[in-house]
């Protein structure tokens, strides 16, 4: 019987769509779910939703719930991990601060200034599991899905042996977009994808094993498909390679379109899927979450009892099902490149195809990223090696270093804008950062 903790369970929906998941594979159906949160609330509905698809399923897998981190993985195979490190009460300020200074954010989960500090917050609450994971189940996976996905599985990676990668649904969302886009079907498109998280380029992306680039950048030159994802699309015309994740967040990943009011009125308030994709709407969306939140999880556990049983395609129940003997499954996950992209720095967190089975994680060498390609991703990964080096240091000086090299902040400030703005924000979340004992800037 396979044991799989779920920390961070009071993210119902996610919770609720990957124990569906789980359901559909055979050798899973007996397992021991269990639920974790530090909200008890959060966790009771959880349990509830989880409870009526097991149910519906005809399974007999078993599920618990507690609020006791420690209980859940004891004995655990398989950890997945969607927590939030402070709620939007402290996250504003990722957004408010930045906004005083003339930074404009739009999602701020990731990258840049905002998710700079969100990986602050988090890198210690993470090390704590992987940690307890040791004690508790040292031979168990931990498959993670919070943000900043490249800075926490870095810091996990590099400081403890449990096997860790990053699960994001950019790479596959992307590739079933280009292939709308294209007139294809998923199963006529092959790729290799490779970079950071939210951040690598299919450096391949074929149709029926030829180049589909010439039919891409067909597509981009209409108009509907360009304004779809303006961003992206103009990286894709100057770099010649599509790059993962959406023109919102992919526009707070450079220096070309969020520095002036003109530039983010031109690129950026529409194809984002944020709308109007700016600061202000952001934080509303966030606020608005808070009050209506009990309602939307009502409807979550209710639609838990009539929701279709088919298989999505998120690769966590894929990984664990391969992990515990099933099929082995290719996917592209978070890992330490060791050899893998030869123009990267080695050690460093890329997102690179991985075949899940038996062994564990096991990555597939890709070779050097594409020039005008890496020359991008090579300074964000130098940026999240300081970033989470200070992280677990405690290093408020070479975190703003960090930021100094950030293309967003370093668009619109000058290094002593930025020194300051980093300054009252290591003030503003000094209690969520228990790593720094000296928060003053030299």
């Amino acid at each position: 019987m396979t044991r799989i903790a779920f920390i961070g369970a009071g993210s119902l929906g996610f919770t609720r769509n990957l124990v569906r998941d789980i359901l559909t594979f055979p050798l899973l159906r007996d397992s021991t779910l269990v639920l974790m949160d530090i909200n008890p609330e959060r966790l009771a509905w959880s349990r509830q939703a989880v409870q009526k698809l097991v149910d519906r399923s005809g399974a007999k897998a078993k599920v618990e719930a507690t609020t006791d981190r420690r209980a859940a993985l004891r004995g655990a195979d398989a950890v997945l991990c969607t927590i939030l490190a402070g709620g939007v009460e402290i996250f504003r300020h990722d957004l408010e601060i930045p906004k005083k200074y003339g930074i404009d954010t739009n999602v701020g989960d990731t990258r840049s200034i905002s998710g700079i500090f969100r990986a602050l917050r988090t890198i210690p609450v993470m090390l704590d599991i992987v940690r307890d994971m040791e004690r508790y189940c040292p031979d168990a996976i931990l498959l993670n899905y919070s943000n900043p996905m490249a800075m926490l599985c870095r810091a996990m990676q590099r400081s403890s042996p449990v096997k860790v990668t990053g699960l994001c649904h950019s790479v596959q969302g992307t590739a079933s977009m280009l292939a709308k886009w294209i007139g294809a079907t998923d199963d006529q498109i092959t790729y290799v994808c490779a970079g950071i998280n939210h951040q690598a380029f299919y450096v391949e992306f074929n149709k029926d094993g030829k180049d589909a680039y010439p039919l891409i950048r067909k597509a981009v030159a209409r108009k509907e498909i360009y304004q779809e994802e303006i961003v992206r699309n103009e990286m894709f015309l100057a770099l010649g390679y599509y790059v993962t994740e959406s023109s919102g967040h992919n526009s707070e990943y450079n220096w070309w379109f969020r520095k002036r009011q003109d530039l983010i009125k031109k690129y950026c308030l529409r194809g984002t899927g944020w709308n109007p994709g700016v600061y202000a709407a952001i934080l509303k969306n966030y606020l608005g979450r808070q009050k209506t939140w009990k309602t939307l999880v009502r409807q979550v556990v209710e639609q838990a009892g009539t929701m279709s049983m088919e298989r999505g395609r998120e690769y966590a129940a894929y990984i664990i099902n391969a992990w515990m003997g099933g099929d082995g499954f290719l996917f592209n996950g978070n890992v330490p490149n060791d050899g893998i992209i030869d123009n990267l720095p080695a050690k460093a967190c890329v997102e690179v195809p991985v075949l899940a089975n038996k062994r564990g994680f096991n990555a597939i060498h890709v070779g050097p990223l594409p020039p005008q390609c890496v020359a991008l991703v090579h300074l964000s990964v130098c940026i999240e090696e300081m970033a989470v080096e200070a992280a677990i240091t405690g290093d408020p000086t070479l975190l703003y270093q960090a930021c100094c090299y950030d293309p967003l902040c370093a668009a619109v400030l000058g290094l002593r804008e930025i020194k300051q703005m980093v300054q009252e924000m290591l003030k503003k979340n000094k209690p969520y950062l228990p790593q720094f004992k000296n928060i003053n800037i030299a």
